[in-house]
């Protein structure tokens, strides 16, 4: 069936680049208003370093923003694509550059933890020799992939997924801005689809809406002057049809990820084998599936079974010396368990509300009795006095104040409903009965 109207080749998405820092949108903490790459930018004064964050929050148009507002030379790598004879080539293009007094040119890597140590060694001299600045971007925790020599040469900035609002803004900047889309008449009456899916990727948000509206416009009477009202089902529907084009570039390794640590956290063993053997299958790096799987002990098994923390950081480590295809089963094992286990977010929870009250509260003093007191006029100042040894007292305990005054009766921790974290409950009320109880719920 004829189209109605032509769209271009390249994606809404790549359309849509920013080519300012004042254009970007998001990592507000990153590029806004003296913040610490705007004064890198605006000094001129760069050096290298490395953006982690998930998918679509503009770790590669970043780079290329700071290069070309730096009017600095732009050699960009993928990991995926290229081995340690490219960086090589790379280098030595770099190095012919310094001959005309230019600036030291930008080294762009994607997928940097995809990198194996030779070729993040190869890397090492030109970065300490300043033959080039490396921005490296990664999606995964860097302390984890980067080696330590490299990494210690690089500073490392955290980016966001974008807000609500940055997605908003983004659909809205699309409509009026884009050569194309502007030329249509589309409203769109609801967006709650269209974020949701997006999960905070700029990326799935435009291609999603260049889905539907190459949808709409897709029939003979899809003329320009059509209105198109974009509502959720509508996108749902559009999605459907279209899922294909979502599975590529990786996209979907993060929905299937997302549906593994799930069923899980639900007790399904067999949908964790599943779902397991769909990244396997799919080429996943297996040390990413066990870096998941130590989160999960934590986060959602906790202290209902310790020993999970134990046997998933064990897996963590088989995986990574035995590889694949032998690993597939150490995975397996330690998904079962941890599926199979009772579950507890009570850690997760302490810790979250701690921080929460932490932020709220600021930096409270230290109560005297807690201080250390290594000089002598910390102690005339009463540091460490009046403080209680609890092993010098009965079942190694003494009631005693632990928290600043102005959060005294603060409770972060409360025991989960499984029979570890009951022991553990009725201890802790067994000594703090005079003070608080355990046995409350939340």
């Amino acid at each position: 069936m004829a189209t109605a109207v032509q769209f271009p080749n390249q994606p809404l998405a790549d359309r849509m680049r920013p080519g300012t820092l004042d254009d970007f949108i998001g990592q507000e903490h990153l590029v806004g208003p003296d913040a610490v790459i705007r004064k890198m930018v605006q000094s001129g004064s760069l050096s290298s370093f490395i953006l982690w964050g998930p998918p679509g929050v503009g770790k590669t148009t970043l780079a290329t923003i700071i290069s070309r507002q730096l009017d600095r030379p732009f050699y960009s790598l993928s990991a995926v694509q290229s081995g340690v004879k490219d960086v090589r080539e790379t280098i030595e293009k770099a190095k012919k550059t310094q001959f005309f007094n230019k600036p030291n040119p930008v080294l762009f890597i994607d997928e940097i933890h995809r990198f194996s140590k030779s070729q993040q060694d190869s890397l090492l001299g030109a970065v300490e020799q300043g033959i080039v600045i490396l921005i490296g971007a990664t999606t995964e925790n860097p302390s984890f992939e980067v080696i330590s020599p490299l990494l210690s040469r690089c500073q490392v900035y955290i980016l966001n997924a974008l807000t609500r609002e940055n997605l908003v803004e983004l659909l809205s900047r699309a409509l009026v801005k884009d050569l194309y889309l502007k030329k249509l008449n589309i409203k769109i009456v609801e967006n709650e689809a269209m974020l949701q899916y997006s999960g905070g990727d700029a990326r799935k948000l435009l291609n999603t809406l260049e889905v539907v509206v190459k949808a709409e416009y897709s029939d003979p009477e899809g003329a320009p002057d059509r209105e198109i009202a974009i509502t959720n089902d509508m996108v749902k529907e559009r999605l459907q049809e279209n899922m294909a084009l979502y599975d590529k570039n990786g996209e979907m390794h993060y929905d299937i990820i997302s549906a593994f640590i799930k069923c899980i956290r639900g007790s399904d063993p067999d949908a964790a084998v599943y779902w397991l053997a769909r990244m396997l299958e799919g080429g996943e790096d297996i040390k990413f599936i066990a870096r998941r799987l130590v989160i999960l002990a934590s986060e959602d098994i906790g202290l209902a079974n310790p020993n999970a923390l134990l046997m998933a950081t064990n897996c963590f480590q088989a995986v990574h010396m035995i590889g694949m295809p032998e690993a597939r089963i150490i995975l397996s094992e330690t998904a079962i368990y941890l599926a199979s286990s009772p579950k507890s977010n009570s850690a997760y929870a302490a810790i979250n509300d701690a921080i929460d009250t932490v932020r709220k509260t600021g930096n409270l003093p230290v109560p005297l009795h807690l201080r250390n007191a290594p000089t002598s006029l910390m102690k005339e100042l009463g540091y460490g006095e009046k403080y209680q040894y609890a092993h010098s007292f009965e079942e190694h305990f003494v009631l005693e104040q632990y928290l600043p005054e102005e959060v005294r009766d603060a409770r972060f921790y409360w025991p989960g409903a499984n029979p570890r974290e009951e022991e553990m409950r009725k201890r802790l009320d067994l000594l703090w009965n005079k003070m608080k109880s355990y046995g409350k719920e939340k």
